[in-house]
């Protein structure tokens, strides 16, 4: 499974109840953070998950309402323990903009990793995790995440039964291992069944509308989409400044077939995304706006 918790869901400006965006993520007992505004290290003390456990944060992009909560945030995961190296993740330029911000926070207990991103797309893994950077359309160089637990086929015992496999060889086969008997190798493909369906999340923050959300949040199990604006009219100004609408994500969730949308990155001129949500569920019905603190858990489905 897949645990979600929204840490701020704002745009340009922290707001009494709404802080600058992030959202944390963890599978397999390790955390991932993407995207570190203001307020972010204050919201993952209120939810309860442990600072000094985020193995890796990625970042879309550069501009201060993403990044400005960064500096603070390594020095309490210092703090609180923190002697493990942490990556980082995000466009070129990452290192060296992280090392200005670090001018307040000079001294960590752990290593800094850094991975910039180039061209169109790049994957890398989290522990188990697999995910997918692709780029989005915004006034500098940003990037969408997408999220990926695989689920391997069911075990089979009569297969590995009939195979002459020790019942203490199963567990390894089930977990993808190859294993060896009395000098003959086994491959987890001879007593597994096909692939399950697994667990897809993407995240797309500051973006005006572009292909790449309908290409690589196909067929998600959930889709947290940036609106900045919430109405229809404002369609313009929000592709001027590399936003979007509203309905305008519920297209490109509906579009990707994705099986639910979270809108968030709300302007502060948006006081109650609630009261806009009727244009955006008649495009995609099962759209929700997401709040800070809020949490959800993904999980495998049936079979």
């Amino acid at each position: 499974m897949l645990d979600i918790c929204f840490l701020g869901t704002g745009a340009m400006m922290p707001l009494p109840g709404r802080n600058l965006a992030a959202m944390l993520l963890r599978a397999g007992g390790r955390l991932l953070l993407v995207d570190c505004g203001e307020g972010t290290q204050v919201a993952i003390r209120q939810c309860g998950w442990s600072l000094s456990r985020i193995d890796m944060i990625c970042l879309t992009h550069f501009h201060a309402d993403h990044i400005g909560g960064l500096p603070g945030l390594l020095l309490t995961m210092g703090a609180c323990g923190r002697v493990e190296p942490v990556t980082l993740v995000g466009p070129a330029g990452l290192e060296r903009v992280v090392r200005c911000l670090r001018v307040i926070a000079p001294e960590l207990p752990y290593e800094l990793r850094f991975l910039e991103l180039a061209g169109e797309g790049q994957s890398f893994a989290f522990h188990d995790m697999s995910v997918h950077a692709f780029t989005l359309e915004h006034v500098i160089p940003c990037y969408g995440y997408a999220f990926a637990l695989s689920r391997p086929g069911r075990f089979d015992p009569d297969r590995a039964t009939a195979l002459g496999l020790p019942v203490t060889h199963w567990n390894a086969l089930q977990k993808g291992e190859s294993v060896t008997v009395n000098g003959r190798v086994f491959m987890p493909n001879q007593v597994l069944g096909p692939p399950r369906r697994g667990i897809k999340l993407a995240y797309c923050c500051d973006t005006g509308l572009t292909e790449a959300i309908v290409t690589h949040a196909n067929d998600a199990d959930l889709l947290v989409c940036e609106a900045t604006n919430a109405e229809d009219e404002k369609a313009d100004k929000a592709a001027a400044h590399g936003h979007m609408t509203f309905s305008q994500a519920a297209g490109l969730a509906k579009r990707a077939n994705a099986r639910e949308l979270l809108l968030t990155h709300f302007s502060p001129s948006v006081s109650d995304p609630q009261v806009y949500m009727g244009g955006a569920r008649a495009v995609f019905p099962n759209t929700g706006a997401a709040e800070d603190l809020m949490c959800r858990t993904l999980c495998f489905g049936e079979g």
